[in-house]
């Protein structure tokens, strides 16, 4: 039998962190452990507002859990989402402490290698952004929160701020179709490479009637391999991630069905600690792009965190995860 414990982590941001939906100046988190065979498993979610997820009802869900639930058992019995992300990652540590090897050996892949990473500005003033811009300018790509009617200068501000940096934005549903037809050609013009979710999920229909020469990533659109069949047409990419499949073990799944049907790839992260990141270095390895900068939006991680250097994101240590 399994021991399932759940604790409530809060991570101050070094900075206020804002999207279309709302802003945030910590990251408030679940982290999940499971023990049994005197080892302990981690796992880490963020329960998402958008997703109807909260800390209370995510909580709930991985505590009615019982002590005699498996991985392969955990898929049937809790949906897609936070609280079988933290669960599923549990035991793919857990099973790794026990066997003495590390979770690519046991799932027969390569040793992951460093991903280089997007940077991510939050969604502010267009004098803000550019400053933002400014500060990270040496990094190889900057991801771009938009999603208002008034996003031009913001995109002009940064980059003005940038001028060589690669870009990709993201409007988290916050554009109309109107919107987004405008804007479409300025985005080519400044060189950004792909741009995120434009339009809210469901009411995405325009993206299938018009030409996409900047390619279109499905981000609130893709939980699982049951989305795909849904995106064909409207998107060029998917942006898997773990808190949306609901661990490894579908994000993994989800990867190979994505690129099997002609959809490019992005890893991408809510904003959470190390912990949370750490089963999504596996996921990201050889894709066309990863968004796994959650810690180094934080001003404190965990007590050992992943490294980033100017290769990217390294994979974990065994003793943060995996």
């Amino acid at each position: 039998m399994l021991r399932i414990d759940v604790a409530h982590d809060a991570f101050a941001l070094t900075d206020v962190f804002t999207i279309s939906r709302g802003a945030r100046t910590q990251a408030d988190v679940l982290t999940v452990c499971l023990r049994g065979g005197g080892q302990a498993g981690r796992g880490e979610c963020v329960p998402y507002a958008r997703y109807g997820e909260t800390l209370d009802n995510v909580r709930a869900q991985i505590s009615a859990l019982p002590g005699n639930v498996a991985r392969d058992s955990l898929q049937h019995m809790l949906p897609p989402g936070a609280a079988r992300n933290a669960v599923d990652c549990a035991f793919w540590d857990l099973a790794a402490k026990q066997a003495g090897k590390r979770v690519w050996d046991l799932l027969g892949l390569p040793a992951p290698k460093p991903v280089v990473t997007a940077f991510t500005l939050s969604l502010d003033t267009p004098a803000a952004m550019q400053a933002q811009a400014t500060r990270h300018r040496h990094r190889p790509l900057l991801k771009i929160k938009l999603g208002t009617a008034d996003d031009m200068p913001r995109l002009e501000a940064v980059r003005r701020g940038a001028p060589d940096a690669a870009i990709i934005v993201d409007a988290n549903e916050g554009w109309t179709a109107d919107i987004y037809a405008d804007l479409a050609p300025h985005l080519i013009r400044l060189g950004v490479r792909m741009v995120e979710q434009p339009l809210p999920a469901g009411a995405d229909d325009f993206l299938a009637e018009i030409a996409r020469p900047l390619p279109v990533c499905a981000d609130e659109s893709c939980h699982d391999r049951a989305s795909l069949p849904g995106l064909v047409g409207k998107y060029d990419m998917v942006n898997i991630k773990l808190d949306k499949t609901g661990g490894l073990t579908e994000a993994l799944a989800l990867r190979e069905s994505a690129l099997a049907a002609g959809f490019d790839v992005m890893v991408g992260c809510m904003v959470g600690s190390s912990l949370a990141m750490a089963p999504a270095t596996l996921v990201a390895q050889g894709l066309a792009y990863s968004d796994l900068d959650g810690p180094l939006l934080l001003a404190e991680d965990r007590p050992i965190p992943l490294h980033f250097d100017d290769r990217g994101v390294h994979p974990p240590a065994a003793a943060l995860w995996g």
